[in-house]
């Protein structure tokens, strides 16, 4: 599986932004595709997930209420769409992919197999 990320850009504080990870390649149907984000000098960090098969969804703490994500089963894409941005969301954004992910790894990096290109995200204040 290849993951192609897509979408972000530099918006001001409130806005919103979609990004797009569209996913070529075989995958099973509890493949798991999720956002991570990574901040200068910060580390990777959990964002979003979604189960392909079920739509089950998983969301930090911090974007709960703000961000979803959502899949496009039929063109293999998922959207990540991010409302009320803050100056603490900006970070380059990473789509992720894995099978087999049990719901305790979810937020895990290191469970998912499969990585795509970063996206950078800009939220001025």
């Amino acid at each position: 599986v290849q993951l192609q990320a897509s979408g972000g850009g530099l918006v001001q504080t409130g806005d919103s932004l979609r990004l797009s990870c569209a996913a070529s390649g075989r995958m099973s149907s509890n493949y798991v595709m999720g956002w991570f984000r990574q901040a200068p000098g910060k580390e990777r960090e959990f964002v979003a997930a979604v189960r392909r098969s079920a739509g089950y969804t998983y969301y930090a703490d911090s974007v709960k209420g703000r961000f979803t994500i959502s899949r496009d089963n039929a063109k293999n894409t998922v959207f990540l769409r991010m409302n009320s941005l803050k100056p603490e969301d900006t970070a380059v954004y990473y789509c992720a992919g894995g099978s087999t992910i049990i719901v305790t790894s979810i937020m895990s990096a290191n469970a998912y197999q499969t990585w795509g290109q970063g996206t950078l995200v800009t939220v001025s204040s």
